[in-house]
């Protein structure tokens, strides 16, 4: 159903204001009107106008000052003024001060309904790109970056330190532990939320390419350049550029990327013409950078000027806390998704979850609980859902026997130290012989397991 868009006219003349509310009317649009300035600021403090058409000179409350208020209020509103007494100083006030237009009395009906077609579709679009942009913030609020453990939280904190910032970031962690989510978490909350934020991912664009995909080229610069382009830097200015895997970034780039860093200026491909600019930056990397330095493949230059502000993420091994928050969220949200009534995990996939090493981290847990609501029949993730190396493994631990009692009873001590042997050797097997693997997968510290297999004696 189409959009019917309401309208505020405001004029103290009674019988204008009255003949051209009905004229409105006829033509579709919902109509509130005020003969005066207070009046309304009152009605646009309850409702939402996607046009206000406001006489210029009104008695106290002008006609600029109902225009300063709605841009005050960010409402989605364009406003055209109207007065008998047109001048060039007023025309220029209003139109500096944000008006969308700018008519004379006796108001020309037709050229009304022009401009209002196309300030309602203004209107419109500014609503939604609000909208969009409220979705997106919710979307990256830090709420929306789950953990509670010790491991996670010193992320929180650097970040709600540099919201307010410009200072250059650097993320560092294993692939999968969310650097990209931390750094659009960053952004969005940040003092540039409603500018651009543009990700290039500089390991995945061909070396011959990334300088263009970068800073722009001008047509003629290069085989294939038949027009101008800007570069992701451009498209970034006054917002945030992410730049993804940086450590894979050819030496003869990372010059140029210094300068512009350090200038915060650029010239495209082929141009000598500089541009000025003004972009926060953040990167992000799973490689050492200081080894890369150390080998002399990274720029030792370079990489202070990116590591202003270092956030080093935890991979998932290391915050065994957070995995069955992690696993209920993303549980609920693919539920969601494809629009699936909520499932549960079970008490042993629960386990067999913690009990997994992650390599892949935050993103493999994603996938494996996408893959397994595709596949479940049921209401309940059970370990039969999961893929045999996480739910496999788990199976087995559970299906340790638990011995009968003869008649004559049993020694306890020694029953328990039997399954307590046979589940480390079961954790060793599971962890190749890494001893802090099977540790976490007992729950215990790696200083009991040693101790444990040295009192077993196991081999």
């Amino acid at each position: 159903m189409e959009q019917v868009a309401r309208l505020l006219l405001i004029d103290d003349d009674n019988g204008s204001r009255e003949g051209l509310s009905l004229l409105l009317k006829r033509e579709g649009y919902l109509v509130d009107d005020a003969a005066a300035g207070e009046e309304a600021l009152r009605l646009m403090g309850k409702n939402t106008y996607e046009v206000i058409i406001t006489d210029l000179f009104l008695p106290g409350v002008s006609g600029i000052d109902i225009l300063k208020r709605a841009k005050e209020m960010s409402l989605p509103t364009n406003v055209i003024l109207i007065t008998g007494n047109a001048t060039a100083e007023t025309a220029v006030e209003a139109m500096k001060e944000g008006a969308f237009d700018y008519i004379t009395k006796p108001v020309n009906f037709d050229k009304l309904k022009i401009l209002l077609v196309k300030a309602v579709e203004k209107s419109l679009l500014i609503a939604e790109n609000l909208y969009l942009r409220q979705q997106l913030r919710g979307k990256y609020k830090f709420t929306n970056i789950i953990g509670n453990s010790p491991a996670i939280q010193p992320v929180f904190s650097r970040m709600e330190k540099i919201l307010h910032t410009d200072s250059t970031v650097l993320i560092l962690g294993e692939s999968g532990t969310g650097k990209e989510l931390v750094a659009r978490a960053i952004h969005f909350n940040g003092t540039r939320k409603d500018k651009p934020f543009i990700t290039i991912n500089c390991g995945a664009i061909p070396a011959d390419l990334l300088e263009s995909e970068l800073f722009g080229h001008v047509r003629g610069s290069f085989t294939g350049a038949i027009a101008d382009k800007p570069g992701k830097f451009e498209l970034a200015n006054l917002g945030t550029i992410f730049l993804d895997e940086i450590g894979t970034m050819p030496m003869h780039l990372q010059m140029k990327l210094l300068r512009v860093l350090q200038e915060q200026e650029l010239e495209r491909v082929g141009s000598t013409r500089k541009m000025k600019l003004d972009v926060r930056v953040i990167s992000a990397t799973n490689a050492n950078l200081e080894n890369l330095v150390e080998r002399g493949l990274f720029r030792e230059d370079l990489y202070y000027r990116l590591n202003v502000i270092p956030i080093q993420l935890p991979p998932l091994r290391d915050r065994r806390e957070d995995i069955a928050l992690l696993a209920k969220h993303f549980l609920r949200k693919t539920c969601q998704d494809m629009r699936r009534p909520a499932m549960n995990l079970s008490p042993q996939a629960l386990r067999a979850l913690e009990g997994y090493n992650w390599p892949g981290n935050v993103r493999e847990m994603e996938n494996v609980i996408e893959r397994a609501v595709a596949l479940s029949d049921g209401d309940v993730i059970d370990c039969a859902d999961l893929p045999p190396k996480i739910g496999g493994a788990q199976l087995e631990v559970d299906s340790v026997p638990v011995p009968q009692i003869p008649d004559d009873g049993l020694d306890l001590s020694a029953t328990i130290e039997e399954i307590e042997r046979a589940l480390i050797d079961r954790a060793l097997l599971m962890s190749k012989g890494v001893k802090a693997k099977a540790a976490n997968l007992l729950r215990i510290n790696r200083t009991t397991l040693v101790e444990k297999i040295k009192r077993f004696d196991i081999q």
